[in-house]
């Protein structure tokens, strides 16, 4: 296809791609997926090669936000029965994170619910970073507290942090209809004082929340602007007890069109597989490591994933490796460049749930936006099959309980 050649050429020589041609991309039809993937595939190994980044969730503060985030379970008025709990102690934060560097982990992503930290809340999460890595020296730390205000980035850096995780979530035209008690703005912002502080940037997306193709590429386009090191990019998890419970709008193929589009737009930049994975990809999940170079390992903020083992397993059947802690994530122009400015070496983070991804399954990201990824609607394409309720599972083992994690 001309298209996928040109969408090749462009990401080896890390030349944006037209509005159109990504349109094109998430237009394509299903007997042509496998020609995407392998073409995004290529420009994936150019930046990459064969290597998969590990990341884990630790969830600080679970649920009672303040915030009405319309995919969240952690937002006002959730009638998710999701574990609440408030801050862990450093020490319980750390033996949490001590489960996923066992694991594998290079990157710990440190997530907390609300609008956003108070000076307080600063002192507690840097007492933590300072707990994590005196624990595990070299491990990267990305921390995802919600909205900043000013100097509390700096305050962040001088504890240890390496990176910092703001989901942009959606398109700015469409983001009112999603969230109320902040904007748009407030979260491009946020990503902006983390950049001017020298913390790696991780900001990404949730798909399927209904939006259509278009918010898809504009809120894509808009990372690309804001040139985070990592995007997240988290498949909506439908919880019972939230405004958007019914919205099952993603196929497998949906979400692989999705990821490689993310790819062809952002071919240098770490792009982590978060939140609803398990929920939306489902046996296709080894097909998505063609598309993506980083995930998360284990349970999200609010939700199970799959188990460590497993994980580790795919990666391995697949044919991929796990990036090592003594490799650099970013290509060298990025991670020259990032070094430059005080920033880490590194990757960026997507708690959610939720990356750091957000929380998106952080996939990061505030309220656990990442971890309850969320998956894109076929906006364009063909009817989707009825909800898989029996997909979605409360977490209820590892921070925040007395069970041991899935890592």
């Amino acid at each position: 296809m001309d298209l996928l050649n040109t969408l090749v050429d462009k990401g080896l020589r890390r030349e944006l791609p037209t509005r159109e041609e990504a349109l094109a991309v998430l237009a394509t039809p299903d007997d042509q997926l496998l020609d995407v993937v392998a073409a995004a595939g290529k420009v994936r190994r150019q930046w990459f090669g064969r290597r998969v980044k590990l990341n884990y969730l630790v969830n600080l503060k679970s649920g009672l936000c303040p915030e009405d985030c319309s995919y969240c379970s952690q937002r006002l008025g959730s009638k998710a029965e999701i574990l609440k709990y408030t801050w862990l102690k450093p020490d319980e934060a750390s033996k949490a994170a001590a489960a996923g560097v066992a694991g594998g982990a290079k990157r710990v992503c440190l997530v907390a619910s609300g609008r956003g930290p108070t000076d307080r809340d600063v002192d507690r999460v840097s007492q933590t970073i300072e707990a994590i890595k005196e624990r595990h020296e070299g491990v990267e730390v990305c921390a995802c507290l919600g909205l900043l205000s000013e100097g509390q980035a700096d305050r962040l850096r001088s504890a240890g942090a390496d990176a910092y995780n703001h989901n942009l979530n959606t398109s700015e035209e469409t983001y009112g209809e999603i969230t109320t008690t902040h904007t748009y703005a407030d979260r491009v912002d946020t990503v902006q004082q983390a950049q001017a502080a020298g913390l790696s940037a991780c900001s990404g997306l949730i798909a399927g929340m209904g939006e259509s193709d278009a918010d898809l590429v504009d809120v894509v386009f808009s990372l690309r602007e804001l040139d985070p090191d990592s995007v997240p990019v988290n498949f909506l998890i439908p919880f019972e007890g939230t405004p958007l419970a019914k919205e099952w709008n993603l196929t497998p193929q949906r979400c692989l069109r999705i990821l490689a589009m993310v790819r062809f737009v952002c071919p240098d930049v770490e792009v982590r597989l978060a939140g609803g994975r398990e929920v939306h990809l489902r046996s296709m999940q080894p097909l998505a490591l063609n598309l993506v170079n980083s995930i998360f390992l284990g349970d999200y903020l609010t939700s199970e994933g799959q188990a460590g083992q497993a994980d580790l397993d795919m990666i391995a059947d697949a044919g991929f490796e796990v990036e090592g802690a003594g490799t650099t994530t970013l290509p060298r122009h990025r991670a020259d460049a990032a070094a430059g400015c005080g920033s880490p070496g590194d990757g960026g983070c997507a708690p959610e749930d939720e990356g750091c991804g957000s929380h998106a399954g952080s996939g990061c990201g505030p309220c656990g936006e990442g971890a309850e990824a969320e998956a894109v609607p076929a906006a364009e394409g063909p009817e989707t099959p009825g909800a898989r309720t029996d997909l979605v599972a409360v977490r209820r083992r590892g921070a925040g309980t007395d069970l041991a994690p899935n890592a």
